[in-house]
C-alpha cells in the first residue's frame, strides 16, 4: 500500500471529524482576517455550518465584523464530551440570500435551534430583513491541533477588582440560644 492509496481514507476520516465536531457543538469560534476568534452559534446542515449574522453591531443578533465580505474563515470547534479543542478547519464563506433554494431549510433549522428568540415566530422574517444567512463550507482537511493553550491577553477594561473585605469581628464563638 502506498501513501496515495491511503489518502482518500485519511481525507474521509478528517471530513468525518469536522462534521461530527460541528454537529455536536452548537457553538464554534470564527477567526475572520486578523481579528481575534469570536464565538458564534450555528447549526450543521448538508455538510456546512450555517449561522445568522446581524448587519449591525447593535442589532438583536450576533454580529461578526467582516464575515459577509470574507472569502474564507478559520473555524475552531470544541469537543462536546470533554470541552477540549478539536482541530480547526478553513471554511469558504457564502452569504445565502432569501429566495435561494437552500435558504428556507437553513432558516428553519436555525430557528428551531435558536434559544430565547426575542420575537418568537416572527424571527425568520426579521432575519430576512436585518441579517445575513451565512454558509461556511469546509474547504479541505482539518488543521492541526494548536500547540499553545489558546489563551490571549484580556481586553482592557475600566473595571477593577474590589479591595479586601473588611474584618468581620463576629467570627468566632457564637452564643447558643437559650443561654
Amino acid at each position: 500500500m502506498t501513501d496515495t492509496d491511503s489518502l482518500p481514507t485519511a481525507a474521509l476520516i478528517e471530513a468525518a471529524l469536522v462534521e461530527e465536531g460541528a454537529k455536536k457543538s452548537g457553538l464554534v469560534w470564527l477567526t475572520v482576517g486578523a481579528a481575534p476568534p469570536r464565538p458564534v452559534w450555528h447549526v450543521w446542515l448538508d455538510g456546512s455550518s450555517w449561522l445568522v449574522s446581524g448587519r449591525r453591531e447593535d442589532g438583536a443578533e450576533q454580529y461578526v465584523a467582516g464575515l459577509a465580505d470574507a472569502a474564507e474563515v478559520i473555524v475552531d470547534v470544541r469537543s462536546k464530551d470533554k470541552g477540549g479543542r478539536l482541530p480547526g478547519w478553513t471554511a469558504e464563506v457564502a452569504v445565502v440570500p432569501p429566495g435561494d433554494p437552500r435558504y428556507e431549510g437553513a432558516v428553519l433549522a436555525l430557528h428551531a435551534a435558536r434559544l430565547n428568540a426575542p420575537d418568537g415566530e416572527g424571527q425568520p422574517a426579521r432575519w430576512a430583513r436585518e441579517c445575513d444567512l451565512v454558509r461556511l463550507t469546509p474547504t479541505g482537511a482539518a488543521g492541526a491541533l494548536p500547540t499553545d493553550a489558546g489563551r490571549t491577553v484580556p481586553v482592557g477594561s475600566p473595571a477593577v477588582t474590589r479591595g479586601a473585605s473588611p474584618l468581620n469581628l463576629s467570627i468566632g464563638r457564637r452564643r447558643r440560644r437559650g443561654h
